[in-house]
Formats: structure tokens, C-alpha cells, sequence
């Protein structure tokens, strides 16, 4: 399922987007002040990219959050004047934008708000033919232009207006559109995405966006940097090998210590739009039935169940049997199923491993689009 991680911020860069409503001195200021932000940039690996003093041009924001049963996160943008607000899965594995229109025809668009051009003094009609297909769910539908807000205004972003969501994948989501954060050689139709219009825009400061998922709370979308209160250690930074998907290769993957899969190296995507790590259906079989997507595990054995480890550049990553394990309650009864599941991608995008939500929990992402790179650490819990 495509999923949502709600837009927020820190509450230590005054250059970004927050959710926090209690104001700090941001560490910005603080280091600045003890002649140390030169060398906090070095020791996170960004001695690269360029820094600006002075943040005052940099807006600043307040986001609710919603975490959907610890499986989605889900954040609200709004579109046009008067702003018409969706709730949308902010998906790193995809680069378009896309809402249900008033005029969609489909049973999907029935259960969910739906965008009314007409009702928009900044709407623009483009009237290109859109048409999309995820791994669980296709629409198609018309490009229209308008005024998005994110957190951050965006002027002039496109988008797309969904006429038809055929099928159940829509039907019963909690979202209503998604928001495409990979980049533009993804984007349906040549489409700019969000994030590279809040670039050209200089609406964000670092050419970044962070991604922070709880288990037991909100998840948090930070544009513009990454907020170094919801990692432990330093970012270790991995090169994107394909600048589609945020595409990163992993060394190898061991199952209780043991190199299992990927033996010779393979290709992973990070993706905040998947809920579970994926891989294909004859990698993620010793973890997962391959005739069914997931499969039932009993929840006493999850302290006798393997590590899973990914290598990636040189660096362990290691999720232990409770974090890619997914426990749900009903009718009094716990049910536990496996994180894995199988998925064949098939050239030439893959074969690919997708690293999805189970595994973004556990490790704090950075997506930085100045050095084509995603800084990985262990996230705070």
C-alpha cells in the first residue's frame, strides 16, 4: 500500500517546515553563536553543498500530523484559492501529484474530497491526458495547474486531476491523492514535481528533504534538512546509482548473520511510499510464503526469529524480528505477520529490493537531491 509520512519539521532549523507549536533557539543559531556550524555541517558530511547565514527568506509552518495505525502516515496540503485541503501519502517512489476531481466518475472518488477547479481563482486548465499505474492500483485523469501548499507555498505546481480510479486500490484508502517525491525522469507526462519546484522557487535552504517514522507516534517530513535530534551517530551517506527512484545498492543481505541474499550485490530503492520491505518473490520467499503477499507468523516466536541485514556501503542495517514483524489486535486475539513480502519488478527498472516503512522506522533517511545521495542512521525511538 502507498503510504504517507506527515509533513513536519524540526523544531531546531529555523530555515524549515514544523509541526512543533512550542518555539526553541534553533541549534542553527546556537552553533553559529559558538563558531561550531561549520564544523556540525563537516561532521554529517555536508561540506559540500553551500550555506546560507541568513534564514529570514525561508518560510516556516505548522503541520498536523496523522499516524494510521502505525502502517500509514498521512499529511494534508491544499490546492487553489480559497485552499481545498487533501490528505495525501508524501511517496518518495513516485513523482507526481495527483487528487481526485469533481468530475470522477469512479466509486473510489465517491469516499473522498475532490478538487474543484472552478471554485479556484489561481486554477490554470493544461488539459494534457494523465495516466498512472502503481504496483497496487492505476488512474488516469487531466493536468491542471494551481497554487499547492505544502507547508510551503508552491506557485504554479501541475498536477493531476484523477477521472477515474478504476478497481478496489483507492476505494477503502485513508488518503485521498499522493505527492510524488522521487525524481522528475519518474514524473508522468514531464510534469515538475513538488519538491523540485520548491527548489527552483528557493523555498527550502539545502536542496534536502529528511523522513522520520515512528512506531509508537507521528512521522515527520522535514524539507529543507534534517533534523539531527531524530537520529543517534552520524549520516552515513550512500550514493544514488540511478537518479529515477531514490535507487542505492546494497552490498548483500544476511538472514541470522549468514549472506542469504544478494550475494553479488543488488539494486534497493528507498521508498516511503511501501509499507513493508519488499523483494522479489524468490529473494523474500525463505522470510515469506511467494504465493501470498504476506504471511502469519506466531507472534511467542518472534524472540527465536532471525535478524534480517542489509549491507549497505560497507555498513550494517539491522532489523530484528519486532521491527519487521507486524502485530495487530482483534476480537481480543494478536495476530502477527511477516514485514517481507515478494514482489517482481521486471527489467528495466528491476529486479530491485524495496526498502519501505519497516525499515525507515528503524533508520532515520535523508534524501539529497545537491549531492544525489541518501544519508542513512539509526533513528531515535
Amino acid at each position: 500500500m502507498k503510504r504517507l509520512l506527515l509533513l513536519a519539521a524540526s523544531d531546531q532549523d529555523p530555515c524549515s517546515p514544523r509541526v512543533n507549536l512550542v518555539r526553541h533557539r534553533s541549534l542553527r543559531k546556537l552553533l553559529r553563536d559558538r563558531g561550531q556550524l561549520s564544523h556540525f555541517w563537516k561532521a554529517h558530511g555536508l561540506d559540500m553543498v553551500q550555506y546560507s547565514e541568513d534564514c529570514n527568506a525561508f518560510t516556516e509552518a505548522n503541520e498536523p500530523l496523522i499516524n494510521y495505525l502505525d502502517v500509514s502516515y498521512f499529511g494534508q496540503i491544499s490546492i487553489g484559492t480559497p485552499p481545498q485541503n487533501f490528505t495525501v501519502i508524501f511517496d518518495t517512489g513516485s513523482s507526481n501529484l495527483w487528487v481526485p476531481s469533481v468530475y470522477c466518475v469512479s466509486k473510489a472518488c465517491a469516499e473522498h474530497i475532490k478538487f474543484q477547479p472552478s471554485q479556484s481563482s489561481t486554477y490554470q486548465a493544461i488539459g494534457t491526458p494523465f495516466s498512472i499505474q502503481y504496483g497496487t492500483g492505476s488512474l488516469t485523469g487531466v493536468i491542471g495547474s494551481d497554487q499547492v501548499v505544502v507547508s510551503l507555498t508552491v506557485s504554479n505546481q501541475q498536477f493531476a486531476e484523477s477521472v477515474s480510479e478504476p478497481g478496489k486500490a483507492f476505494l477503502d484508502a485513508e488518503f485521498d491523492g499522493i505527492l510524488g517525491l522521487a525524481y522528475p525522469s519518474l514524473a508522468v507526462d514531464g510534469v515538475t514535481p513538488v519538491f523540485d519546484n520548491m527548489m527552483a522557487q528557493n523555498l527550502v535552504e539545502l536542496p534536502m528533504f529528511s523522513v522520520y517514522l515512528s512506531t509508537y507516534g507521528h512521522g515527520f517530513l522535514l524539507f529543507g534538512g534534517f533534523d539531527p535530534s531524530r537520529f543517534t551517530g552520524t549520516l552515513n551517506w550512500v550514493p544514488v546509482t540511478q537518479q529515477g527512484y531514490w535507487q542505492i545498492q546494497l552490498d548483500n543481505i544476511q538472514l541470522g548473520g549468514t549472506v542469504t541474499f544478494c550475494v553479488n550485490g543488488c539494486q534497493a530503492i528507498v521508498d516511503t511510499g511501501t509499507s513493508l520491505p519488499e523483494g522479489t518473490s524468490r529473494g523474500a520467499a525463505p522470510l515469506s510464503c511467494p504465493a501470498v503477499s504476506q504471511y502469519a507468523v506466531e507472534c511467542s516466536n518472534l524472540n527465536v526469529m532471525p535478524d534480517v541485514t542489509f549491507t549497505i556501503n560497507g555498513l550494517p542495517y539491522t532489523l530484528g524480528a519486532q521491527a519487521y514483524t507486524l502485530m495487530e489486535s482483534s476480537d481480543g486475539m494478536t495476530f502477527c505477520t511477516s514485514g517481507f513480502q515478494g514482489m517482481d519488478i521486471p527489467p528495466p527498472a528491476g529486479p530491485l529490493w524495496i526498502l519501505g516503512d519497516v525499515f525507515i522506522r528503524q533508520f532515520y533517511s535523508v534524501f539529497d537531491r545537491g549531492n544525489n545521495r541518501v544519508g542513512l542512521a539509526p533513528a531515535v525511538p
